[in-house]
């Protein structure tokens, strides 16, 4: 549980501060969430469906920072089940709130991302650096923003952004090991960077065209 995980290039050892950019950079987690925030209140569609995504967002980036300081597996797993949770409850809300779909379609939806999420386990850890465990988050991210393209009455593009965005930082993300002789620092970095900005447009997406309840 407390056993030193060394898979970044920035790292190259034990230390609190060895991965200093890929530790800062989290910082666009919390200013995605404090935009989400802002735009709640506006909107005036701050709920509790609204303020678990933002929560979740905050939480993304608090575990994510533990993990490029720390850099523990207890450090990872704050890292990486925030990022599950997050996707999960999207959908979840999305689905819902968005979409109109009863539970039991809702239910379908989510028996098809676990079962495309346990096909992408199958994959080999090193396969583009681990990446392939996003591969489900993307597709499905993908075919919402389809649907938001065709239905959404407001901002109906930035679904499709948000998916333009994540498959430039999975790439960012994937070939970070790599490149570590060329840039010593690695790309990681802009997989923060970029996921903040993933992370802003999918609750703007959900927070302009929730269905107000009844």
């Amino acid at each position: 549980m407390f056993n030193f995980i060394d898979i970044y290039c920035e790292r190259t050892g034990p230390g609190f501060l060895a991965e200093p950019i890929n530790a800062f950079t989290n910082l666009a987690f919390f200013i995605a969430a404090f935009l989400a925030l802002l735009l709640a209140r506006k909107e005036k569609a701050l709920d509790w469906r609204s303020g678990i995504l933002i929560g979740l967002i905050v939480v993304i980036g608090t575990g994510s920072t533990f993990f490029h300081t720390f850099a523990t597996f207890w450090a990872m797993l704050s890292d990486s089940l925030p990022i599950l949770i997050y996707q999960i409850t999207f959908i979840i809300f999305y689905a819902w709130r968005v979409m109109g779909w009863n539970k039991w379609r809702i239910l379908a939806l989510l028996g098809a991302f676990f079962f495309v999420q346990y096909l992408a386990a199958l994959a080999p850890r090193d396969w583009i650096n681990g990446s392939m465990e996003y591969a489900p988050a993307f597709l499905f991210l993908l075919g919402l923003a389809v649907w938001h393209a065709k239905n959404a009455a407001r901002e109906n593009w930035n679904l499709l952004a948000a998916a333009a965005i994540f498959s430039v930082s999975l790439v960012f993300r994937s070939i970070d090991d790599a490149l570590c002789p060329q840039i010593p620092v690695g790309t990681h970095f802009l997989w923060h960077v970029l996921n903040g900005a993933l992370l802003y447009l999918t609750a703007r997406a959900y927070l302009l065209s929730a269905r107000k309840p009844n």
